[in-house]
């Protein structure tokens, strides 16, 4: 990093205690010695010589500043805070401000219990969030009149797109390739649609919906509704006409409009799609928010990202979980019909809470309330002459100011941003105004009395009773809701705030997360999320801020920005950063579209070849496909590395065609492969890009990095090494780092300038994708500085090579490096307990009987577990996950040996429920504290799984994507 920002940086007089170094890496000092020995080593610098070939590690330390403390850093952060101007913004385009009910701040999105969770692929430890998860789909199923809903996606554009690719599978003339798209929809979302369509061979047509020609190449039309300028209008007969012509229709909405406005579902859409921001979520100057994504039973089996079902477990009783886990794309790779990975589930569960405390009636009001406010303003400058352009609206005015003298945009925004006010300006007559329900009699009074003063008369005067005066429904036929909404028990029960405390934390409790045990999950870095990183996430000068606010308001998070970009530059040693991609699969689609663009750029059209070890991420080979390349694997070698045989043959083969290899370092086995260089060295020779897969950064920072292997672009997931919260199954951020030649094709954005100079379309809605968790990542790397970063690291080999030394002799690490090391993660093989019938999975749910989340099953090697502690783990932690995996490897013996039943054992069992246990009658040949209490440090902080094993094969026979009925729900509540 710059020396100049070294400098700003005062440094106090603080002891080593008192730095978060400390506080983040969980290991302690006493405990190093032990540790080493165990490996087999005489130190750290020893074990890293011994894990990171010679050839790739830096030879000088990252040039980042100190760390600081915690209150250095807060107290610093909060002089930057105040370089961002929160003004009143009613810009709308899809982002309003919105009141987070306090009960719902505190103990959701300020709770860790909520908000390090992984995604609930272990669903027996994970029902009360796919309970809310379930609510949210319920929600946006009512709400929209659609029969299912997934569970979020990343932002509304991102569900746009997914739209439509979505209808265009489904769609019966497969050679019917152009999409329309009205003019009247938001445009970022246009933009991204173009950007998604045109690598797939699909072509975007911007269209007035009304006067639109369905012609046989047309398959989908998308339309907004109320649309960017606020307008309302039935679409019934523009679908019914497109569905006459064969064309299917998505609608893109908003929730709150919903409660008062016909459903598009009842209007015979197809796919109904928005974001659900306005729902209790901050603005956060564009993310994160929990898109929505829902269609029609017949397409539920083509919807993208996750959807969550009902089933039953093991004694019948009703359970949650991931319905139809056979289209994640670790599975299907480039068969599958997406990439998202990281949704928005933390986002999901704030939206689906806020229902669920307002319940419909609540909604109803404030929609009412919300619309009202908007008339009044309507009359009161209609009564200063200014036209309202728009007949019908639910919250957002058009306002013509031709009409009166002197009154131009430009005016207006002069005397706005005078009075603290942002709104949307459209050419030089034409402004935006969209109301929310932060909204009250002083906003309306003070809008009117900017538009008063450019026309050079005194504001109309504006009482109480005239506000108050709301409509019994302010919407006539065919507009008019007439349809009930959110009638579950659910949405119908929690509206005090008791109620509504005691709902969510019974939710908390049924789930594990990082303030309960580790979470082991190789591949995906469940690290310590520090409270004084999150924070300043809440702080209203990064929570309040429109995305489409002037640049000048937002300079606090600018130079965030700039810091965060050059911390990553010097991490990655690339020449630029782009922070826009909000997941990383969504960074993994930009740098390959980087990559396009640049080829294109060289008259290099054709290459359109990515080749991808069989080993990768799934993600890898549906992102390729994404950006309109063909997938060629590459084997993989014995020893877990690529086979460079095989990648030279490749390469040579499609030399002409060839634009990148997609690889993981260290690679997806854990292993530091020590002809990393020459790997990229055979792809430039054929004309081709490197493109790294930043999933397992957390084992690189400081030691190496995508620059020095010969990577020429990377994306880094900032919820995995760079600390921001899982949070159940999202947020993420996938920036993405390139080298300088890449720099120029970094992606812009249509609304707010960002990008390189020849920049490639934007892959997301916001012009910085999530920024207020950047705010997260900026203090991980702030307050463990530059020599806190490098140790993090180091701690994270040593504890992965601390737990493959303690489990070897019980269970075979697959992979592993020419010195026996492992990087910051493992493959423990399982496969030779199939003969006595033990699984893997029963590995991963007996786990749940000792208190722990399971590691990752199955991947990227089918048979085993793969194994990632992370540096912030204490070692009392590490040996207590080390004694309950030796245990469980007793309890497989028991069964090879015949001591114990191969049916009805404790593997096969698990996970043992405190109902269970605690039942008149136990038939089983084990002890009922075997089951419950297999060591002593169990019974000490014992975690119950709230179901017993689920029957997922039942639910996905017997598909139900929403709240059950009020008689199961009773029934489940009793039992």
């Amino acid at each position: 990093m710059k020396q100049g920002v070294m400098q700003a940086r005062h440094m106090g007089l603080h002891s080593s205690d008192d730095m978060f170094q400390a506080r983040h890496i969980g290991p302690r000092e006493r405990d190093l010695p032990a540790m080493l020995e165990t490996i087999g080593v005489s130190s750290l610098e020893q074990l890293v010589r011994e894990t990171v070939p010679a050839s790739i590690r830096l030879e000088r330390p990252l040039d980042l500043p100190p760390g600081e403390s915690e209150h250095q850093y807060l107290t610093r952060l909060r002089r930057i805070a105040s370089e961002n101007r929160v003004l009143r913004s009613f810009i709308g385009l899809g982002y309003y401000d919105t009141i987070t009910p306090a009960v719902i701040l505190r103990n959701v999105m300020e709770n860790p219990g909520w908000y390090t969770p992984y995604t609930p692929y272990q669903a027996e430890i994970a029902q009360g969030r796919l309970e809310s998860l379930l609510n949210f789909q319920t929600m946006v199923s009512d709400l929209t009149g659609m029969a299912v809903a997934n569970a979020s996606l990343l932002d509304e554009a991102t569900a746009a797109a997914e739209a439509m690719t979505l209808l265009h599978r489904v769609h019966t003339k497969k050679s019917a390739q152009t999409f329309l798209v009205s003019d009247r929809v938001y445009p970022q979302t246009i933009a991204v649609l173009q950007s998604r369509a045109e690598p797939l061979g699909l072509t975007v047509r911007i269209v007035d919906a009304a006067r639109a020609e369905f012609t046989p190449d047309v398959y989908g039309l998308l339309l907004q509704y109320p649309d960017e300028a606020g307008h309302v209008e039935d679409l019934t007969g523009l679908i019914e006409r497109a569905h006459l012509a064969g064309v299917l229709v998505a609608v893109a909405t908003d929730l709150l409009a919903l409660t008062l406005l016909t459903p598009p579902g009842e209007m015979g859409a197809d796919v109904v799609v928005g974001n659900s921001q306005r729902f209790g979520v901050p603005l956060g100057y564009g993310g994160p928010h929990a898109a929505f994504f829902a269609t029609r039973e017949a397409y539920v089996r083509q919807a993208p990202g996750r959807v969550i079902g009902v089933s039953v477990d093991a004694n019948g009783h009703p359970a949650y979980r991931m319905a139809l886990q056979t289209r994640e794309q670790h599975i299907r790779r480039e068969k599958a019909t997406s990439n998202i990975c990281t949704a928005q589930a933390l986002l999901a569960n704030m939206a689906a809470m806020y229902a669920v405390y307002h319940g419909p009636q609540g909604l109803a009001a404030i929609a009412t309330r919300v619309h009202t406010l908007a008339r009044s303003v309507e009359h009161a400058l209609g009564a200063l002459g200014y036209r309202q352009l728009n007949e019908v609206y639910f919250d957002t005015l058009r306002i013509d100011t031709s009409g009166v003298n002197g009154a131009t945009a430009f005016a207006v925004r002069e005397r706005a941003l005078a009075a603290g006010i942002n709104f949307r300006y459209i050419g030089e007559t034409s402004i935006g105004i969209a109301l929310d329900e932060t909204c009250d009699a002083s906003d309306v009074a003070n809008i009117v009395a900017v538009f008063a003063s450019v026309a050079g008369v005194p504001a109309p005067g504006l009482d109480a009773a005239s506000l108050a005066d709301r409509p019994a429904h302010p919407y006539s036929a065919p507009l008019r809701r007439t349809s009930a909404y959110l009638t579950h028990p659910v949405f119908n029960r929690h509206h005090s705030e008791t109620e509504m405390m005691r709902y969510i934390r019974s939710l908390d409790a049924k789930d594990i997360g990082l303030e309960t045990s580790m979470i082991p999950l190789g591949s995906c870095t469940m690290k310590l999320n520090a409270a004084a990183e999150m924070l300043p996430v809440t702080w209203p000068e990064f929570s309040k801020l429109h995305p489409f606010a002037p640049r000048e308001q937002a300079a606090g998070y600018s130079r965030i920005f700039r810091e965060l970009e050059a911390a990553l530059c010097e991490i990655t040693g690339f020449a630029a950063v782009s922070l826009q991609p909000n997941s990383g699969a969504q960074g993994e689609l930009a740098g390959l579209l980087v990559i396009r663009a640049y080829h294109r750029s060289r008259g290099d059209d054709e290459r359109r070849i990515v080749l991808i070890p069989a080993s990768a991420h799934g993600t890898n080979p549906a992102s390729g496909v994404m950006a309109g390349m063909r997938v060629v694997v590459v084997a993989t070698a014995p020893d877990g590395s690529v086979a460079l045989d095989d990648l030279r043959a490749k390469a040579a083969q499609h030399e002409a065609n060839l634009a990148a290899l997609m690889i993981t370092y260290p690679s997806t086995h854990g292993v530091f492969e020590d002809r990393i260089r020459e790997v990229c060295a055979i792809v430039h020779a054929h004309g081709g890009q490197v493109y790294m897969d930043g999933a397992n950064m957390n084992a690189q920072v400081g030691l190496t990095s995508p620059a020095s292997i010969g990577a020429d672009v990377c994306h880094l997931n900032l919820h995995k090494t760079f600390a921001i919260p899982h949070g159940g199954g999202g947020p993420g951020m996938g920036p993405i780092g390139v080298a300088a030649h890449l720099a120029p094709f970094l992606p812009g954005h249509p609304v707010v300038e960002t990008g390189g100079a020849d920049a490639i379309r934007p892959v997301a809605a916001a012009p910085y994708g999530s920024p207020s968790i950047l705010v997260i990542s900026y203090g991980y790397i702030s307050m463990l500085g530059s020599d806190g970063m490098t140790a993090a690291t180091k701690y994270a080999l040593l504890n992965a090579n601390y737990i493959k030394a303690r489990l070897e002799a019980h269970y075979p690490v697959l992979y592993a490096g020419e010195n026996g090391r492992v990087g910051h993660e493992m493959i423990f093989d399982m496969r030779a307990f199939k003969g006595a019938g033990v699984e893997e999975i029963d590995i991963a749910k007996r786990l749940m009987d000792y208190g722990f989340h399971a590691p990752t099953v199955s991947f990227p090697v089918p048979g085993t577990l793969m194994i990632e502690p992370t540096e912030s783990e204490p070692k009392e932690e590490l040996d207590r996950f080390c004694e309950a995996m030796i245990a469980i490897r007793g309890e497989i013996q028991a069964i090879v040996s015949g001591k114990a039943d191969a049916r009805d054992n404790v593997l096969k069992n698990a996970p043992h429920t405190a109902a269970m246990v605690s039942d008149d009658e136990w038939s089983h040949p084990y002890s009922r504290r075997q089951a419950a209490y297999p060591l002593p440090f169990v019974r000490a902080n014992k975690f119950w799984p709230s179901v017993a094993r689920i029957d997922n094969p039942y639910g996905d026979r017997n598909l139900f994507c929403v709240c059950p009925s009020a008689d199961t729900y009773a029934e489940k509540a009793a039992v």
